[in-house]
């Protein structure tokens, strides 16, 4: 049983770190020389990647003598930021949650000690800790089971390395950050989401909190109702470059009335904000407006992850003022709901990436 977590865990686990020696492997490494990775660990291991959960390694161990022996495994490449080495196991953790973009909430340790277990859970006390014992179980537990295992999630851990390949060679470009975005090769497409896509639009609701406009989580039967809804667009946006895809990165639901559409949701994963995916995406949807010549409305709920969505939404024009093209919106799920409103005008087109996108004055 974990240490911290609760009977039912807020959200769901984003990434596992693990503890190696008597944790991962049987033995210590530095005394035994020789450790062994069970069947029903790496079987663990397998699983969560397959399931697209991040796993990551904090260790009080010599780096380049363990790091050997997880490539002699064969299981190196499954763990991703690794900290090891022999600060305090609290700060490893944190660095690698701020790496990943992680709250610590997403976070879960495992360790079969249990000072180190409470010394993250004093100082990072989101952070779920489990004893060692438990490993064998965690393929069996919620927390580590998604309702639906999508494309993306198959292969998250190598969309992030991707990622982290593509920082390093930011850090050697010699440019501008808009030089060194259109070198990457970028095209976005915006569609309109299909019904095999909804599993992928509803896993980014459920993993995106600092760039959700509303912080509301949609669940596939919801969206499956929208898709077969007149007046409503679900729409998902794809971004890949020339280190690979990024996978779904977007998500819009939009109200379509005579006068006004009126975004009900904006959710943008947080890796594709350094390329400023939710302005190119807030640009086109302003743009398609003019042409359509209706108001824009958009909800906006301000919570403790989201203050970059407001800043997105306010830098593109968005305001609270009064017009008469809010006569057909809705009622707003609570008064913390803002809708915010804009008259738009066109917008130009992304000078950093290519963007495919329909034409939401004709439906599909």
């Amino acid at each position: 049983m974990s240490d911290t977590a609760p009977v039912v865990p807020s959200a769901m686990v984003k990434c596992l770190v693990w503890d190696l020696d008597n944790t991962l492997w049987h033995g210590t490494l530095l005394e035994d020389g020789h450790v062994v990775l069970s069947e029903a660990i790496r079987e663990v291991v397998v699983g969560l990647d397959a399931r697209g959960v991040l796993q990551s390694v904090c260790s009080r161990n010599d780096h380049d003598l363990a790091w050997a022996r997880l490539e002699a495994l064969g299981v190196a490449d499954y763990f991703v930021v690794p900290e090891i080495g022999w600060g305090p196991k609290s700060e490893a953790v944190g660095r690698i949650a701020e790496r990943l973009n992680f709250a610590p909430g997403t976070i879960a340790f495992i360790d079969d000690q249990p000072a180190e277990r409470a010394e993250v859970a004093y100082h990072l006390p989101e952070v779920r800790c489990y004893p060692a014992q438990d490993a064998a179980t965690l393929l069996d537990r919620p927390e580590f089971s998604p309702r639906s295992v999508t494309v993306d999630s198959r292969q998250r851990r190598k969309m992030y390395q991707a990622g982290f390949r593509r920082t390093d060679e930011q850090a050697r470009f010699t440019g501008s950050n808009e030089d060194f975005l259109r070198s990457l090769d970028l095209v976005m497409r915006i569609g309109r989401a299909t019904q095999d896509e909804l599993s992928r639009v509803e896993e980014l609701t459920l993993r995106t909190s600092q760039m959700n406009a509303t912080g509301v989580h949609y669940p596939d039967e919801a969206l499956r109702a929208l898709l077969a809804r007149p007046g409503y667009e679900v729409l998902v946006t794809t971004l890949t470059d020339r280190f690979g895809p990024h996978g779904a990165v977007g998500v819009l639901l939009l109200r379509k009335y005579e006068e006004a559409w009126h975004l009900r949701l904006l959710a943008t994963s947080c890796r594709v904000v350094a390329f400023g995916a939710g302005t190119i995406i807030l640009n086109w949807l302003v743009d398609q407006a003019a042409r359509a010549g209706v108001h824009l409305l958009a909800d906006f709920r301000a919570t403790d992850r989201n203050r970059m969505m407001e800043i997105a939404y306010r830098f593109a024009g968005f305001e609270e003022q009064p017009c008469d093209c809010r006569g057909p919106a809705p009622g707003r799920a609570g008064e913390d709901v803002q809708l915010l409103h804009l008259v738009p005008e066109r917008r130009a087109a992304p000078t950093t990436a290519r963007l495919i996108a329909p034409d939401l004055g004709l439906r599909a």
